[in-house]
C-alpha cells in the first residue's frame, strides 16, 4: 500500500510523532546536506584520496564498525524535523554547517580506516594504540594534554584509539586548519604528521572497500517517530529511575496527578479565569525550564569544570526527563530554581571527573 502523502511543512506535531520513520519524505538530495556531502568529497578530492564514502540518512550520527558508508541523522533533512528532535532532545546534533562538516569528516575518517584497513596496519598501532581496545560507557580525559587534537567537543580524541585516529584524521583534513602552527610543541603534531605520510601512501588508491551496509537506513525503519523519541528517551535516562528525585524534590515541587491533568488542561486553553487552581496559571514546568535554559547551564558548567558538553547535557535531559515524569513544576523564583540546579549539576559533573562513574551517560559511534 502506498503511504498518504505526508507534508513536513504543515503537519502537526501529533501527525508527525505517529509517522513511521521509513515513511518522511526525505533525502538528503536537494537539501543543505547534499552540499555539506560534496564539500566533503571536495576536501578529499584536494588532497588527492580516491574514495568517497557513500553518504545516507540513519537514525544518528554512525559509521558501523567495518562498514564504509557514513549514516547521518534523519532529522538533519528538514527543518521540522530539526525544530521536533531540538524540543525532544534539546539539541539537533549536527544542526548548523560547522557543526555538520565536524562530524562529517569525523565519520569519513572510521570509513577511510575501514575501507583501507588503516587501523590494522602495526605503524597505526604504534602511534594510537589497538583499535581492539574496548570502548566504555565513560572515559576519563586530561583537558590540558597536548597529546590529543581537538575536533569535536569533550576531549572525544582520548576516548578510544580509533577516535584518537579520526579526530586526528579530521583536524588533518579540515581546510585553513594550519594544524603543522597550531599543533606546533604539541605531542599531537607527530599523530598529524603521520596522518599526514599515511594518506599520501594512499594517494589516488582505491579502496580495498568501497561498498558496504548502509544499517540503520532511514527507509528501512518501520518504528514511529513517537516511539523513536520513547526508546531514545528510555536508553539516556539514569539505571537508577529515582537517581535525582530526593534532590529535584529540594528544587521544585510535584503536583499529584489531578493537578497536573487540571495544569495541562488550563495551559492548553490559555484562560486563566477559568482555571480550577489559578495559583498554577502562572508557573512553569521544572522540564520548560531547564530546557529553555539548557545552553546556558551547560556552557556554564563546561567552563567551569572543563567537562564534555555531551556528557553535561545528556545529564541535563536525564533530570528533565525525571521532573517531567514526576510532575514537577516551578514554585520559587525561577532564578533561585535555577542557581540551585545548577549547583546540583556541577557537582554531579564534579564527582564523575574525579571518580569517573555517572550513570546515563552515552558512547558515541
Amino acid at each position: 500500500m502506498t503511504p498518504k502523502y505526508i507534508d513536513l511543512d504543515n503537519i502537526s506535531e501529533e501527525q508527525l510523532l505517529s509517522t513511521r520513520m521509513m515513511d518522511l519524505p526525505i533525502a538528503i538530495e536537494g537539501t543543505w546536506l547534499e552540499e555539506c556531502v560534496n564539500e566533503l568529497y571536495a576536501e578529499l578530492d584536494a588532497r588527492g584520496l580516491a574514495f568517497h564514502p557513500d553518504c545516507y540518512l540513519a537514525d544518528e550520527w554512525l559509521t558501523p564498525e567495518g562498514e564504509v558508508a557514513i549514516g547521518i541523522p534523519f532529522y538533519l533533512a528538514h527543518p521540522a524535523l530539526i525544530k521536533l528532535e531540538r524540543r525532544m532532545m534539546l539539541e539537533a546534533e549536527g544542526e548548523s554547517k560547522l557543526w555538520c562538516m565536524q562530524l562529517l569528516r569525523h565519520e569519513a575518517g572510521h570509513a577511510f580506516s575501514y575501507a583501507y584497513d588503516l587501523h590494522k596496519k602495526r605503524e597505526w598501532q604504534k602511534v594510537f594504540g589497538s583499535s581492539q581496545e574496548e570502548y566504555g560507557n565513560t572515559y576519563k580525559f586530561k583537558p590540558y594534554s597536548k597529546s590529543y587534537v581537538r575536533h569535536l567537543d569533550g576531549f572525544y580524541a582520548q576516548y578510544h584509539p580509533d577516535e584518537d585516529f579520526v579526530e586526528t584524521f579530521a583536524v588533518w583534513l579540515t581546510p585553513d586548519a594550519d594544524w603543522q602552527k597550531k599543533y606546533q610543541g604539541w605531542k599531537a603534531l607527530d599523530k598529524l604528521r603521520f596522518v599526514d605520510g599515511l594518506m599520501a601512501s594512499i594517494k589516488g588508491i582505491k579502496p580495498l572497500k568501497s561498498r558496504g551496509k548502509k544499517l540503520w537506513h532511514q527507509k528501512n525503519l518501520t518504528i514511529t517517530l513517537e516511539k523513536y523519541y520513547k526508546k531514545k528517551y528510555r536508553h539516556e535516562q539514569e539505571e537508577f529511575p529515582d537517581f535525582h528525585d530526593v534532590q529535584l524534590g529540594k528544587i521544585f515541587t510535584s503536583l499529584t496527578d489531578e493537578e497536573w491533568w487540571a495544569f495541562k488542561k488550563d495551559r492548553r486553553k490559555n484562560k486563566a479565569n477559568q482555571t480550577s487552581f489559578p495559583w498554577l496559571q502562572e508557573m512553569v514546568t521544572a522540564e520548560e525550564l531547564i530546557r529553555k535554559h539548557s545552553k546556558n547551564i551547560l556552557n556554564s558548567i563546561d567552563r567551569c569544570t572543563g567537562e564534555r558538553k555531551y556528557i553535561i547535557n545528556d545529564l541535563l535531559k536525564n533530570i528533565a526527563l525525571r521532573a517531567k515524569q514526576l510532575h514537577m513544576i516551578v514554585s520559587q523564583p525561577q532564578a533561585v530554581a535555577l542557581m540551585q540546579l545548577s549547583v546540583y549539576v556541577t557537582s554531579i559533573t564534579m564527582n564523575y571527573i574525579h571518580t569517573g562513574l555517572l550513570r546515563g551517560t552515552r558512547s558515541r559511534k
